[in-house]
């Protein structure tokens, strides 16, 4: 399989370096360019991507609202945005939005391309682990406000499903999960993707995000 991909970034020696970076991989066809966010749905109609690589700060239209925009699309490409901090509460804002994950420009080029194929297999290439890194950096900043909301949302899992949103959260991967709630990965896998479907969220991430949100990861908080 072959992944299209469309590099969006303001500076035109990135995009350059982008482009010979992933244009070397064989699996990889960069089929647009952009300089903004504000020409993303138009690339994104013209190209049909199976990824955007999406920088965050442009001038017109950032990459954050460029991805919200997108990922409320059906069937949108998944996204993979590109920054130059490692913890930064605008990529919590782009994991909420959808985003699969980020890469920091400084990024090795292999790690890039790798990044890029994993996104496009569905895997998000930031572990819920690391998402609550981000988390702690940015503790507290509007979590009382979206608290109730995430609440509710998860209301709507049945027990199994909570637990196993709550072991995501946790960054657990699906063999802990499964070896600490008894159950195969098989089965770990389908009540994921329940989740998943009932939540509507894109990945594994957000169930992290809204987990936290719901107060779920605090040390005290409810169960």
């Amino acid at each position: 399989m072959t992944i299209r991909l469309i590099v969006v970034d303001d500076d035109p020696l990135v995009r350059a370096g982008l482009a010979l970076m992933l244009g070397g991989a064989a699996d990889i066809d960069i089929v647009g360019e952009g300089a903004d966010g504000s020409e993303v749905p138009e690339l994104v109609d013209r190209h049909a991507p199976d990824v955007v690589l999406m920088d965050i700060r442009m001038p017109v239209v950032d990459g954050l609202t460029a991805t919200e925009t997108l990922r409320r699309r059906p069937d949108a490409p998944e996204v993979v945005v590109l920054t130059t901090f490692h913890a930064d509460e605008q990529v919590l804002r782009a994991m909420r939005a959808g985003a699969a994950g980020f890469v920091l420009k400084d990024t090795p080029p292999a790690e890039i391309v790798a990044a890029v194929r994993k996104v496009a297999a569905g895997d998000p290439v930031l572990s819920p682990a690391v998402t609550r890194q981000l988390i702690t950096h940015v503790a507290g900043n509007g979590t009382d406000a979206r608290r109730p909301a995430a609440v509710r949302r998860l209301g709507l899992l049945a027990d199994r499903e909570r637990e196993v949103a709550l072991a995501v959260g946790r960054g657990l991967s699906n063999a802990e999960i499964a070896a600490a709630l008894y159950m195969s990965v098989a089965t770990v896998k389908t009540h994921v993707s329940r989740v998943l479907a009932k939540l509507d969220l894109n990945n594994r991430v957000q169930i992290a995000l809204l987990a936290h949100d719901a107060g779920l990861l605090d040390e005290d908080g409810p169960t």
